[in-house]
């Protein structure tokens, strides 16, 4: 655990973002994304979170996080949507997790598993409308379609939904967006005349949600913006409240001549006599080491600047004259209402999106839940 340091998690937000959200799609059903550990959230708890601020739905990248959702007592409906050779896929069909289907042999597995339990197991049919990762691929579209039927008639599954994802959602006005949108309307007709009848059909994620009524059909998925962090930087939408906030107390201080190198490769001298303050989390954190000498931190009423190279467990914030003392708050993100950096200033510095930023966090870092 890293000393004196906590991720504080702000329930509430997340409820409050998941409200909003749900206003700013016109009321369609919102699925709110809980992988990774929610964004680093916690999984459970934002999962808790969002379901009190009207989630109707539930999202996971691998079927082991939507086991433990359940595990957990959280039956509201859930997708898991990255299913590699040898995954719980029967564990999944016996707790009614809906099962993302990218390709033929998966859509094999589950029928198998489906045949071998006796269960109906619930698929969703993913169509690659463009982005080339997941998804089954346009030409071979209408096969597993009819194969999806087939087993759907045979009573081993239910296609529950036919959905996929955008590619540059986040930059409104790229052209792949309506390129991807005519392919997905495609993918709907192909399902529709093999006579499949999905409860939800899907396509946004957090950025379409906010620019894009015409991708939100039955169900628009959130995932960073459930957390309060906006997934196209130059969109403000000010009622998005950030839920965490990475802090730590200062460790110690200590005077220093100028001209003195600071941490690791002395990448940092002090051009005068100054103070220095110890701040204990570090890349083993989830601080990045490209930090050095660029992220922001608000320490003694001021935005300042790591000096020097991040280490594993530690960095340094030159505070100049001021009163620093050992014990004082240093806040790296939060929410910006309160003059804090932001993930996305971080991320604005090092080159990369606040997804990483907070995704990153590590498990020494407590998580301080509150609201």
């Amino acid at each position: 655990m890293a000393p004196f340091a906590h991720a504080r998690v702000d329930l509430d937000a997340i409820t409050s973002n998941a409200r909003l959200l749900r206003e700013l799609a016109g009321g369609t059903p919102l699925m709110g994304v809980v992988k990774a550990d929610g964004y680093g959230h916690g999984m459970l708890p934002a999962a808790r979170a969002l379901i009190a601020g009207g989630a109707a739905w539930l999202g996971t990248a691998l079927i082991k996080e939507g086991l433990e959702l359940r595990r957990a007592g959280i039956t509201v409906p859930v997708l898991s949507w990255i299913i590699p050779p040898g995954e719980p896929v029967g564990e999944a069909i016996e707790a009614d997790i809906d099962l993302g289907v990218s390709d033929r042999a998966v859509l094999d597995t589950v029928i198998s598993e489906a045949r071998r339990l006796g269960r109906v197991a619930r698929v969703q049919l993913k169509a690659d409308t463009g982005l080339n990762r997941g998804g089954v691929n346009r030409g071979d579209w209408a096969s597993v379609v009819e194969a999806a039927a087939l087993a759907e008639r045979e009573g081993s599954v239910r296609v529950t939904g036919v959905w996929s994802h955008f590619a540059c959602a986040d930059e409104p006005g790229h052209p792949s967006i309506q390129a991807q949108l005519d392919v997905f309307h495609e993918a709907l007709l192909v399902a529709d005349k093999a006579g499949l009848t999905p409860e939800v059909r899907h396509i946004a994620n957090s950025a379409a949600l906010l620019t894009l009524p015409e991708a939100r059909f039955d169900l628009v998925r959130a995932g960073i913006a459930s957390y309060g962090l906006c997934p196209i930087p130059d969109l403000d939408v000010p009622e998005l409240r950030p839920a965490m906030t990475l802090e730590s107390k200062v460790a110690l201080t200590k005077r220093v001549p100028a001209g003195s190198g600071v941490s690791y490769g002395h990448r940092y001298v002090t051009q005068e006599e100054t103070t220095l303050a110890l701040v204990p989390l570090g890349y083993a954190d989830g601080v990045p080491r490209a930090a050095t000498n660029r992220g922001p931190v608000q320490l003694g009423g001021a935005r300042r600047t790591i000096a020097g190279t991040v280490c594993m467990d530690q960095f340094v914030v030159d505070v100049g004259d001021d009163p620093v003392s050992a014990g004082d708050l240093a806040v790296l993100f939060g929410d910006p209402s309160r003059g804090v950096p932001t993930a996305q200033d971080w991320a604005d510095v090092l080159d990369t999106i606040p997804y990483e930023i907070i995704t990153r966090i590590g498990s020494r870092v407590p998580r301080e839940y509150v609201g």
